[in-house]
């Protein structure tokens, strides 16, 4: 293992999701793909699930579900997340999108274009994806798409 790689994925990690979370995140024993054609970090696998990939354009990471999963087991104070109602879960379980309406607490730092982790009340995660709104904003808003959802966790592949 490259430490020098390891210890960019966990600063990215520490930066977007907050202080410490890069270690709890990915343990001493991850795998680091590299892209082939620019030879930079891409993919982080624990134990062959995919956490996260790192986006060239942006230098953050884009999470999976797994990788959502070990977050809010692990790190506390939980930042980035969105907490819906009862009855939306499915829904965005399966993939869809989380709206302003069903969003009952946030994290209210969350700026449009963070990855978020969408949680239930009894902080399960159901789904990964990008904010459209700020955190305020979801909590305000009655109508519009709060959270662009990537991958949920009943989704079908």
């Amino acid at each position: 293992m490259n430490d020098v790689a390891l210890q960019k994925i966990r600063s990215v990690a520490d930066y977007q999701f907050g202080k410490d979370t890069g270690v709890k995140l990915f343990p001493d024993h991850v795998r680091i793909d590299y892209s082939k054609n620019t030879g930079k970090i891409r993919y982080i696998y624990l134990d062959e699930k995919l956490l996260a990939t790192l986006r060239p354009t942006t230098g953050m990471f884009v999470l999976t579900v797994a990788g959502a999963k070990r977050i809010v087991s692990h790190v506390n104070p939980l930042r980035l997340w969105v907490r819906v109602e009862d009855f939306a879960e499915p829904f965005i379980a399966e993939g869809r999108s989380a709206f302003a309406k069903h969003v009952i607490d946030v994290d209210p730092e969350i700026r449009p274009s963070e990855e978020v982790v969408v949680i239930n009340k009894k902080n399960e995660v159901l789904a990964v994806g990008r904010a459209l709104l700020s955190g305020p904003e979801m909590v305000a808003f009655n109508k519009g798409v709060a959270v662009r959802v990537r991958h949920g966790t009943t989704e079908k592949s």
